[in-house]
C-alpha cells in the first residue's frame, strides 16, 4: 500500500492541509497517512495567570506535547471517519531526525510539510521544507496553512 507522511502541528485540520490531503488521497486505493506531529515548545512557555497564583501549572513541555497530541489525535479521527488508514506520533520539536528515520524504515510517496505562514513559522526560520529534501529523495511538499481548529 502506498504511504504519505505528513508533518504538521498547530495547522493540522486547517483547509490548505486538507486540500493537499484530498489531492494525495484521490487515487484509489488511497494510501495510508502517517502523521508526525512535532512539539511546538513555545506554546507552554508563558504564564496566563498574571500575577500567578498558588495552583499547580505543568511545565511547558508537558503542555505544548499535550497540545500536539490532541491535534494529533483530533487529524487521526477526521482521517479515520474518511476511511483514510492512518496513524501517527508525537515527536520531538525539530523533527528532521526522526522523519529522516521513518523514511529509511519504510517507504512512503511523499511528504507534505504543513508550516504556519513565514512571518509565523519557526519550522520556515530553521528551513524545515528544505532541510527535509536534502535529507531525502522522496518528494517533500510545503503547504502554508493557517492554525487548524481550536482544541
Amino acid at each position: 500500500m502506498a504511504r504519505i507522511m505528513v508533518v504538521a502541528n498547530q495547522t493540522l485540520g486547517c483547509a490548505e492541509l486538507d486540500a493537499a490531503l484530498d489531492e494525495a488521497l484521490s487515487t484509489q486505493p488511497p494510501p495510508e497517512v502517517v502523521v508526525v506531529a512535532p512539539v511546538t515548545t513555545t506554546e507552554g512557555e508563558h504564564q496566563w495567570d498574571y500575577p500567578p497564583t498558588d495552583r499547580y501549572i505543568p511545565p511547558p513541555e508537558v503542555i505544548a506535547h499535550a497540545l500536539a497530541s490532541a491535534r494529533l489525535d483530533r487529524q487521526l479521527k477526521r482521517l479515520a471517519e474518511r476511511g483514510v488508514s492512518a496513524e501517527g506520533e508525537v515527536v520531538d520539536r525539530d523533527p528532521l531526525h526522526r522523519v529522516e528515520r521513518m523514511l529509511t524504515e519504510q517507504p512512503y510517496e511523499q511528504v507534505v510539510v504543513c508550516t504556519l505562514p513565514e512571518r509565523l513559522s519557526h519550522w520556515l526560520r530553521m528551513d524545515l521544507p528544505s532541510r527535509l529534501a536534502r535529507a531525502t529523495t522522496v518528494p517533500v511538499r510545503h503547504v502554508e496553512g493557517t492554525s487548524g481548529p481550536s482544541l
